[in-house]
Formats: structure tokens, C-alpha cells, sequence
């Protein structure tokens, strides 16, 4: 749980269309981008949403913005933030828009993009340690001597509301092209996104998949005990996907909607980087760049996937750990996917986009499997992307 949380923990209270309708000419409505060969090495259509690109470099503006609007709107003079790095240059960013004051407190090892960043939008900066419990601390002491709301970065609803308007736009987009997604793939650090996610998705046959690297897996052990879980964050080149504990509210949406949350290690972050960057040419930060990894290794089987309708051809059922096989994007072993009750998991296909691309222009009652990600930011040190373009420096990269 995120210590410094709104007091209302309520799911009802998080409404994604309301912020969609009020981001709407605010926020970049992002490209939704597609490239053959992922899909290649996918073995399903891959759909990714481009919000490396968003104003500020994130899609946490959405949140940031969403949130500090409406509390600007109330008679606030300021806020405060606390995140590793990208919320809190969402919330300065946001707080400069509206002419209010902005503390942002941020771990002593932060990226120093990050902090040039929101210094940059007019933020104070205060460095707290390196655990959330340190920020939370200096975070809550500011906010009773300032008398500033704080806009927590997992656990406000209208932060979960906003980031959830980066997938809502994704599926529409998917929709309108007539390739509706199957499945929709986000990065899990504090679980707002994906949190937004699962409620963007109501209505409609797409299961949602978090990711999550080695080590930091608080929403999978979580999920797995019935109550948020803290973890001992492993190092990681994933920055933004270190916090101790998935919020309380995000686990209160997510825990009878997520499918599944996929593990995911340095390596196949680094390689779905210099994927994203060689195949797309986008730049997408590490913990951006794991939403791919996590698609890549949940869709890694061989068997090609038909669809009649929206039911997948293979379903498991309960809440068994799955090992699924790799394929080139997964050469070096398995990756644990912890599924969430019962529902059909999509297995990679082996058809080339030819023969995909055929099926679907010929009988309506074939399509491509879909597969949606949200590349969540794209705020990089440049010496990290040097070290990723070395394989074998991704070790140094996790540690530096």
C-alpha cells in the first residue's frame, strides 16, 4: 500500500470515461503504432500505445493532469507529489498549467532526467532516501506544514482514472481500425495503470495482463495472498517499477478483474528496448519498454491461434502458475505467468502475417489474435540507453 493514500479506497470511485472526457484536447492523444516483425516474433498482432510520447514524457501527465485539475478547480494553492521519478514530473508539470505550487520528493538515487525535468517545470525538489517509506514520510510532513493536498501517485482515484484513459484510447483506436483487442498488457509498478486498465476494458472481451520484473512483484504475491504485499525491490533497469507495495486501490479494482501478471528479468527488457528502438525507432524508457517484454513472453507459444468470436482455442483454469515455452523474443527459459481465475490465455501464433492477413480479409469468423501495450514513458538516461545497446552491460545498467 502507497502510506500516503487518499482516505477513500473506493473503486466506484474511479471513473475513466469522466477523465477521458475531461483530457480530451489536454493531453496527446498518442499514435497507436504496429510493426511486422514484433509480430512476427509475437505470433499475434501487437498494438502499441505510443505514450513515450505524451507531454512530459509519460502517460502519468494523465493521471497528473486529471488530478491536479480538480484540485485546482476545488481552491487549492498547491500540491505535493512523492514517485520514483515520472509522476512527480507529471504533477510539476501539471501544477505550472495551473498556476499552483509543486513539491516533488523523489528517492535519493532518482534518474537525474527525471529531476532536471521536474525542476524544470517549477517544481521544489526534496530527496527522501531510496524506499517509498522515506518519501512517504517527507511527503506527509511537507503537506501538514504546508497545509497542500497530496496527489499520491498509486492511490488517488483520479490519478487511476487518468492513466486509465491511455488503454481506453488504445481499444477505442483498436476498434475504430476493426482489429479489437484480445488481450491489453501494461507494466506494473504501483498498479495504478493497470488498475485503469481493468476498468477501461468493462464491457468488452479483453483480458488484462500486468508485468512485472524479478523481484519487484508485489501485485503477483498479492494477488496470490488476497491482500497487498510488500517486496523487497530487486535492482532493476526498470526504474519506475520499484515501488515496495502495490496501492490499495489499485488492488481493490484489480483483484477479481486482472487475468494474470507475467515476470519478466533485465534481459528481456533490454531486448524488447532495442526492439522497440531498431524495429519502430521510438525511444521508450526500460519500464515502458517491459509492457512489450511481458506481451512477448505471455505470447511465445508456437501453436498459431484462431479466434471464432472472442473465445481463444485454449482455456486453463484455476490459479496454477503457467510456464510458457519461448520463442525468439524468449530463447533464454520460461517465464512465470501467475493467472487470476478463470479465463482463456492466448497463445502465441506461429502464422506469418501473410497467411494472418489473409485469414482476416477472407472468412469474418477468423481474425488475428490482438494484443495491446501501453508503452507507459520514455524519460531515459542516455548513458542506460548506450549501456542496453550492449547486451552484456545490462547487469551494470541494473546496478548504476
Amino acid at each position: 500500500m502507497s502510506s500516503s493514500a487518499s482516505p477513500e479506497v473506493d473503486p466506484a470511485r474511479v471513473d475513466v470515461a469522466e477523465a477521458a472526457r475531461w483530457l480530451d484536447g489536454r493531453v496527446l492523444r498518442t499514435p497507436v503504432l504496429r510493426s511486422p516483425a514484433i509480430d512476427r516474433l509475437a505470433g499475434v498482432r501487437v498494438l502499441l500505445k505510443a505514450e513515450n510520447l505524451q507531454r512530459g514524457g509519460s502517460y502519468k501527465m494523465r493521471g497528473g493532469l486529471f488530478a491536479v485539475g480538480r484540485l485546482a478547480a476545488a481552491g487549492h494553492a498547491g500540491v505535493i507529489a512523492q514517485s520514483t521519478g515520472n509522476h512527480a514530473v507529471a504533477v510539476a508539470l501539471a501544477a505550472r498549467r495551473h498556476g499552483l505550487a509543486a513539491t516533488v520528493v523523489l528517492p535519493v538515487d532518482a534518474p537525474a532526467t527525471k529531476v532536471e525535468r521536474a525542476r524544470t517545470a517549477g517544481a521544489r525538489v526534496v530527496f527522501a532516501g531510496t524506499g517509498v517509506a522515506d518519501r512517504v514520510a517527507v511527503a506527509r510532513r511537507i503537506s501538514d506544514e504546508t497545509g497542500y493536498p497530496i496527489v499520491d501517485a498509486y492511490d488517488h482515484p483520479d490519478v487511476v482514472a487518468g492513466q486509465g484513459t491511455a488503454s481506453l484510447e488504445l481499444i477505442e483506436e483498436a476498434e475504430r481500425a476493426g482489429t479489437p483487442l484480445d488481450a491489453l498488457v501494461l507494466p506494473v509498478g504501483g498498479g495504478g495503470g493497470v488498475a485503469g486498465a481493468c476498468l477501461a476494458v468493462a464491457g468488452r472481451p479483453i483480458e488484462v495482463y500486468g508485468v512485472e520484473p524479478e523481484g519487484c512483484d508485489s501485485l503477483a504475491r498479492s494477488l496470490a495472498a488476497g491482500h497487498p504485499t510488500p517486496v523487497s525491490p530487486a535492482a532493476t533497469i526498470a526504474d519506475g517499477l520499484r515501488p515496495s507495495c502495490v496501492g490499495e486501490l489499485p488492488f481493490a479494482i484489480v483483484r477479481n478483474r486482472l487475468r494474470g501478471v507475467v515476470r519478466v528479468d533485465d534481459e528481456s527488457i533490454a531486448e524488447a528496448f532495442r526492439l522497440l528502438l531498431l524495429e519502430l525507432k521510438v525511444l521508450a524508457e526500460p519500464s515502458g519498454a517491459a509492457g512489450l517484454a511481458g506481451a512477448l513472453r505471455l505470447t511465445g507459444n508456437a501453436a498459431a491461434l484462431e479466434l471464432n468470436g472472442n473465445a481463444a482455442a485454449l482455456e486453463l483454469n484455476g490459479n496454477a502458475a503457467v510456464e510458457f515455452p519461448g520463442n525468439a523474443a524468449n530463447r533464454r527459459g520460461t517465464a512465470a505467468v501467475e493467472l487470476n481465475g478463470n479465463a482463456a490465455v492466448p497463445p502465441g501464433g506461429a502464422a506469418g502475417d501473410a497467411e494472418s492477413e489473409a485469414a482476416e480479409a477472407g472468412d469474418g469468423a477468423r481474425r488475428r489474435y490482438t494484443v495491446g501495450v501501453v508503452l507507459t514513458g520514455g524519460n531515459v538516461e542516455a548513458d542506460l540507453v548506450a549501456r542496453l545497446a550492449a547486451p552484456h552491460r545490462i547487469k551494470e545498467g541494473a546496478a548504476a
